[in-house]
């Protein structure tokens, strides 16, 4: 273009990257540009949460607005900011890179207690302004309490170092994009798939008005198209909603091995247990449409839910289940013994990795107190055995998601090939991870427990019955039949193959823990 493109910003100093990222990239194709800096509604009113600031577009209000008149001629926002409903007249003309919508929980390192999941503790206060990072906080750590956050995010973490709050919670791509150094606090990295983000967390949305053709051509060569179709799906359940920025809305969608993965989280209000659900689809076609329905108020869910393992009333699963008036039954089908007492010191030498697939390794592991004579480096298959971990006063440095061991299998050997790789685990257990590692990692099996299975486990007349082992399934199926009516979940892929060795079909969850069980009763047609 042959003049000087005019960018609105807000002043803060995410949203000054921001611009100067667009200005930055727009010189690279040869465009000049210079910013102008507008003071909107969310910056001069920070006595209030934004749940109590009447309308929406509380940061792109003003900026729409100089764009309409014609005082700028780009609008650059934080998508996640932008109203469903654009004003007419204007336009989204390019989405940028999407920057890793992982959120950030930063805590005051004398606050932190590792044997609490997320690291907070018991008790502590955590500062946040958002409805739906409240709601999900409350879901995994009801004891926590919360206080209203606001400012920038340097002003947000600076209210942390002065204790105003034990912990607060930021987006990971602003703390990234303005290159924040944290390590005066403990970290705690939420992944996109466990903690929900905002829709649109972590893309630039570049907004023009609609007649400006030729500005619309320009900006297509910094245009993200397939960012812009996962979003699409994101705001489209945000609208479907009638949502904005306060409503308790998580939704993030991805592309994964030529799969549209959805996970969504909802609430009604902050102090609600937000329900969860999980899509993989083909395509984008009728995809918001089936996750809406699953969140109508009408629908029934199963009357009863039996799982094969002892759940105590605090459990995230019978919590988020009798929310709905779900009679949950919760026996476990098996019992678990030591295999030994004493720890060979000399099995720890030279291991660099250590991997549990259950929270029982976990516990009968350091049941035998090893002395590590070096540091290692912990794996472990879901959230259950990571907090099991926790208690044991260590982190995990990797964590495997998914429910599919194949794939967590793979992770993993990105991690660990080459390396000496200790399994502690169950006498005879399958070895799905193991599979995944190279013929040049050393793998070393120590049996910590057996499983000793119930002789006459009893039958049950739940609708859904959830399996968390093989070990549940042959206890089960050795006395009972499926019936017809019934339908099944497994936990992971070596529940779900004892399942197929008894004819039973079963569903997957995404992730082999109680919130990847829960999405999976919640998605039960």
């Amino acid at each position: 273009m042959d003049r000087t493109v005019i960018i609105g910003t807000r002043g803060s100093e995410l949203a000054l990257w921001q611009a100067n990222f667009v200005k930055d990239s727009l010189a690279a194709i040869g465009v000049t540009a210079q910013l102008k800096i507008i003071k909107t509604q969310g910056d001069r009113i920070l006595n209030l949460s934004l749940d109590k600031l009447e309308g929406k577009g509380f940061f792109t209000k003003e900026l729409e607005e100089e764009l309409l008149a014609g005082t700028i001629d780009i609008a650059v926002h934080s998508h996640k900011d932008l109203p469903t409903e654009h004003p007419a007249g204007l336009i989204i003309a390019a989405v940028s890179e999407r920057e890793d919508p992982s959120e950030l929980l930063i805590i005051l390192k004398d606050c932190v207690d590792v044997h609490q999941r997320l690291s907070v503790k018991f008790g502590g206060l955590v500062g946040t302004s958002s409805n739906r990072r409240k709601a999900q906080l409350r879901a995994l750590r009801p004891d926590l309490e919360m206080d209203d956050l606001r400012g920038n995010v340097p002003t947000r973490i600076d209210k942390l170092r002065k204790e105003n709050y034990h912990a607060i919670m930021l987006a990971k791509a602003g703390v990234a994009r303005l290159g924040i150094d944290l390590s005066e606090f403990h970290v705690e990295e939420l992944t996109p798939t466990e903690f929900v983000p905002a829709p649109a967390q972590g893309a630039l949305a570049i907004q023009i008005r609609e007649t400006n053709t030729d500005l619309y051509e320009v900006l297509q060569k910094l245009h993200h198209p397939e960012v812009a179709e996962s979003l699409a799906i994101e705001r489209s359940v945000l609208k479907t909603f009638g949502g904005g920025c306060h409503m308790p809305l998580g939704c993030f969608c991805r592309k994964h091995e030529g799969k549209y993965q959805v996970f969504t989280s909802k609430a009604d209000t902050e102090n609600d247990l937000p329900d969860r659900f999980f899509i993989s689809a083909d395509s984008t076609e009728g995809l918001v449409d089936r996750i809406i329905a699953k969140f109508d108020k009408q629908r029934k869910l199963a009357g009863k839910v039996f799982i094969s393992r002892e759940l105590p009333a605090s459990s995230y699963f019978r919590r988020v289940l009798e929310k709905h008036g779900v009679e949950v039954e919760a026996r476990s089908l098996i019992r678990t013994v030591p295999v030994m007492t004493i720890l060979n010191p000399y099995v720890l030498q030279g291991v660099d990795w250590i991997f549990f697939t259950s929270k029982n390794a976990v516990e009968y592991f350091f049941q035998l107190k090893p002395q590590f004579p070096h540091p290692v480096k912990f794996g472990v298959m879901g959230s259950g055995s990571e907090d099991m971990l926790r208690r044991n006063g260590q982190f995990a440095d990797f964590v495997g998601e998914s429910g599919d061991t194949t794939e967590v299998g793979r992770e993993f050997a990105k991690l660990a090939n080459g390396y000496h790789v200790l399994f502690p685990g169950a006498e005879g257990a399958m070895k799905s991870i193991h599979r995944s590692l190279s013929a040049e990692t050393k793998i070393v099996d120590l049996p910590v427990y057996e499983t000793v299975i119930e002789e006459n486990a009893e039958g049950t007349d739940a609708n859904v019955l959830v399996f968390t082992s093989p070990s549940n399934v042959e206890a089960y199926f050795n006395m009972n039949l499926l019936d017809p009516d019934q339908k099944v979940i497994a936990i992971g892929n070596s529940t779900g193959n004892k399942l197929k060795e008894v004819g039973a079909a079963y569903t997957l969850p995404f992730s082999p823990d109680e919130v990847g069980l829960a999405e999976a009763v919640f998605g039960l047609e």
